[in-house]
């Protein structure tokens, strides 16, 4: 039975992720070292659907990221709100009686988390990561049994989770091109260098399931309709047609090969694209346009586009309007709508990374703090948090430390009833 090496810190970046202790997957049993892989590594080529063979986008890392982030304006903005949001909130250390911890080891490790980024980057390439795939990985670089140095957040289609036993990972593999390294999993109380953030999955155990996966059918169609409009144009916004050959009499309806293929490519070089729009199409005697398209209420892309974009805004929990998606009004104006922006998905999901992390270096520091949100910090919230200021202000039947008290503040030594 092989042993799963420890990560150690090296003296080189790259040796901090492959250290030379590393097992081989050559070398590890099949049955033990069997990885639990989500469907959407798989690489699977299509997704079909029985009725009208709809192909739509593989469910796997690698088309998200291309065709969701890289491609749709929609999915990339609203991911990068979230992120952005996520890295902008400040973040204090607490004991758990409430008592704030200023300096604390791991406040200021969070502060600069490696060499090559800040707080603020960290954050945001993490809720990408989970956004994206749902899950996220942050490995903790440093000497076993010692505080940890660094935190690297991992892509996840190179993380692997090997299956243990009753519910717990075994290890995690991280591999890159033919290097890997397998960190391993306490078998009791879970603790490992890899810090493993994953969204409720309904069909695994070891895995998230990413957000973007409920809008993939959405994000296709607005990929497409925007593929279809940029045909479009390139056809110089005419709808599709064919020329027609009529028959006179003694003679049928035929061109000669050469006489094919030089209107074809007269078509193409003086009719075709953008810079021929609105250019007549000047026929030969005998040669007649016929319409070959779909009315526009059939062809309605431009609604089809803005009905995606708001599926996709809902998969994300973005309020469409903060996107510029026409047709939407959930909302009465863009404060209300930022606000739920801000309660309905940035602070619940910043929130959950900010447990996740408590948990998991609290032991590898020998603390029992809780890393929160400085609540304050958050622009979006001052008017919420005004009119609670002046509500309590206005409340004669409070002394003043219980206003204290109720906005959170520390008690004053003099009582005062007035």
């Amino acid at each position: 039975m092989p042993t799963l090496p420890s990560a150690q810190a090296t003296t080189s970046w790259w040796q901090k992720f492959f250290s030379s202790s590393s097992s081989s997957s050559s070398s590890s049993s099949t049955s033990e070292t069997k990885a639990a892989i989500p469907s959407w590594y798989s690489g699977i080529q299509s997704y079909v659907q029985p009725m009208g063979n709809a192909t739509w986008t593989a469910r796997d890392y690698p088309k998200f990221a291309e065709e969701a982030y890289r491609k749709n304006v929609v999915a990339n903005r609203a991911m990068g709100m979230i992120a952005s949001g996520a890295a902008s909130i400040d973040v204090l250390a607490y004991e758990r009686d409430g008592t704030e911890v200023p300096n604390h080891p791991i406040s200021n490790l969070l502060a600069r988390p490696n060499p090559r980024q800040s707080y603020a980057g960290f954050v945001e390439t993490l809720v990408h990561y989970y956004l994206l795939s749902g899950n996220a990985y942050v490995q903790a670089v440093g000497i076993a049994g010692e505080r940890p140095r660094e935190l690297h957040v991992l892509r996840p289609d190179r993380v692997q989770v090997i299956a243990g036993e009753y519910g717990m990972p075994k290890a995690y593999r991280y591999k890159v091109g033919e290097h890997e390294t397998l960190f391993p999993v306490h078998p009791a109380h879970g603790a490992s260098r890899i810090m493993h953030l994953r969204n409720f999955h309904p069909l695994s155990d070891w895995y998230g399931m990413a957000p973007i996966e409920a809008a993939a059918y959405s994000i296709d169609q607005h990929n497409q309709a925007a593929v279809w409009n940029q045909a479009l144009l390139q056809n110089g916004a005419r709808p599709s047609g064919a020329l027609m050959v009529r028959m006179s009499e003694g003679q049928g309806g035929k061109l000669t090969e050469d006489q094919y293929y030089r209107l074809k490519q007269q078509i193409e070089d003086q009719f075709s694209g953008a810079n021929n729009a609105g250019r007549p199409l000047l026929l030969e005697g005998g040669l007649e346009w016929k319409e070959m398209s779909l009315s526009p209420r059939d062809m309605d892309f431009l609604n089809i586009k803005h009905s995606s974009a708001r599926d996709i805004a809902l998969a994300f929990g973005v309020p469409p309007q903060l996107l510029g998606i026409a047709g939407d009004s959930t909302y009465s104006n863009l404060a209300e709508a930022r606000l739920a922006l801000w309660e309905q998905t940035i602070i619940p999901l910043q929130k959950r990374v900010l447990d996740e992390l408590s948990m998991w270096l609290n032991p590898m520091f020998g603390s029992n703090i809780q890393l929160k949100m400085d609540m304050d910090s958050i622009p979006a919230l001052s008017a919420k948090r005004d009119h609670l200021w002046q509500q309590v202000s206005n409340a004669d039947f409070l002394s003043v430390a219980e206003k204290r008290a109720m906005l959170g503040f520390d008690p004053i030594m003099e009582e005062d009833h007035a």
